[in-house]
């Protein structure tokens, strides 16, 4: 099943998507159904109106605009690991992210007004949306705790990455977090969403490409380590890793400026995309 979160006519509206027409499930939304504990597969099938809008007709929202928490992971793939300045961990490497950043699917990633920043670089990236929290969860439990996936673009700006040991500020510049467009229940994708042909294309050309089997840490471990310190929440989402083929890695480096496309294509999940625009101050 595939949650949208979407405005129209001024209202922000949940609704499940069967190709391009969407019912409408009403004005609630998925942190509420998760925090309650909602079996998202029954609410779906169950609680939908006979209303329907045109997927065509919606502004996106995030699928989830205020997640408890958002925890990205950086370094989790080998390829990408040696085209960055870092030797690759044997633990996960992990920041947060605040959801000022968050945009949706068809809105504007933001190129930063500050005069250091020369281009936005990409980011494709798998996220993982909890249904249940807990701590100390054991990896062979990790998966029945996922509500289920989505996509993500970790928009970068790097000169403010790279300033201090701490990558928090380059990630977090406000509209630089591409989420969504569709909420994938896990019963609908491979068990950890493994096997899943990952891209991010740049105004239509292929800049990453690569199988989420590659990922160093999988979903299940992924979520059984940070447990053993983090209590996770339902609705907190994980932003899984990317692939080689960054921007910044390139020579001439290849970096997001106003007017670009970018797009990021998990095959059974879907395709984000988002038009770059430069920051007005």
């Amino acid at each position: 099943m595939r949650y949208v979160s979407f405005f129209k006519d001024g209202k922000k509206y949940l609704g499940i998507r069967e190709g391009e027409v969407i019912r409408v499930l009403g004005q609630t939304t998925l942190e509420d159904l998760l925090s309650r504990g909602v079996n998202l597969d029954a609410y779906g099938r169950d609680e939908a109106s006979g209303e329907t809008v045109s997927a065509a007709g919606i502004t996106y929202l995030p699928p989830l605009s205020r997640p408890p928490k958002i925890i990205c992971v950086g370094l989790n793939y080998a390829d990408h690991t040696k085209e960055s300045p870092y030797d690759q961990p044997d633990y996960p490497t992990l920041f947060f992210r605040v959801h000022t950043s968050l945009v949706a699917h068809g809105q504007p990633l933001v190129r930063p007004a500050v005069d250091d920043c020369a281009g936005l670089d990409f980011e494709g990236e798998v996220a993982v949306v909890l249904g249940k929290g807990g701590r100390h969860i054991r990896k062979e439990d990790a998966l029945s705790h996922v509500a289920g996936y989505s996509l993500f673009n970790d928009g970068s700006v790097r000169e403010y990455q790279f300033k201090a040991p701490q990558w928090t500020v380059g990630k977090n510049f406000d509209g630089t977090g591409a989420f969504g467009p569709d909420l994938v229940t896990a019963d609908e994708l491979p068990p950890g969403a493994r096997g899943l042909l990952l891209q991010t294309k740049l105004n239509g050309q292929v800049v990453q490409s690569a199988s989420t089997d590659d990922m160093i840490f999988d979903v299940e471990t992924l979520i059984a380590i940070i447990s053993q310190a983090i209590t996770l929440e339902a609705g907190d989402v994980i932003v899984s890793g990317t692939p080689a083929g960054i921007g910044w890695a390139r020579e001439p480096k290849l970096l997001m400026k106003q007017g670009d496309v970018c797009e990021v294509i998990v095959e059974k999940i879907g395709t984000l995309s988002n038009t770059i625009v430069d920051e007005v101050k």
